[in-house]
């Protein structure tokens, strides 16, 4: 079979289409990123349930920076030696709960506030007849 013909999609998990004789530079960024890719997630399988890990699925499907950031979270806690025990769902959701507090703690101090100027022009009254 001819690797041009081949969908992205038909492609069993793990694979890729990229000529691994090939010495593009970009192919081995690709690859590298590949390869970071897929030991997070075998930290992310052995650091979470099976219902934390679903539910996490669940929420990269519709806000992926949420889950992102829950992801790099629970890899930097496993690599420092910080996780006594496998979280749980709950423990998930109240990981996603601070995150959510500190980001609008954030957006709070960044929000950019507009005020109009009001000129002399500019009226607020609705009745216009003032000047007959």
């Amino acid at each position: 079979m001819d690797s041009h013909n081949i969908q992205v999609g038909q492609l069993p998990q793990g694979f890729t289409t990229i000529d691994p004789n090939s010495s593009n530079a970009s192919n081995a960024a690709e690859q590298n990123q590949l390869q970071i890719q897929e030991k997070k997630q075998m930290i992310l399988e052995q650091a979470l349930t099976q219902e934390a890990l679903a539910r996490l699925g669940r929420i990269k499907m519709v806000k992926q920076e949420k889950a992102a950031a829950v992801e790099n979270l629970v890899v930097s806690l496993v690599m420092q030696g910080k996780l006594p025990a496998k979280i749980n769902e709950g423990k998930l959701i109240e990981m996603l709960e601070r995150g959510a507090r500190r980001g609008g703690q954030e957006a709070k101090q960044t929000s950019i506030k507009v005020q109009r100027k009001r000129y002399s022009l500019d009226s607020d009254d609705e009745d216009d007849d003032d000047l007959f």
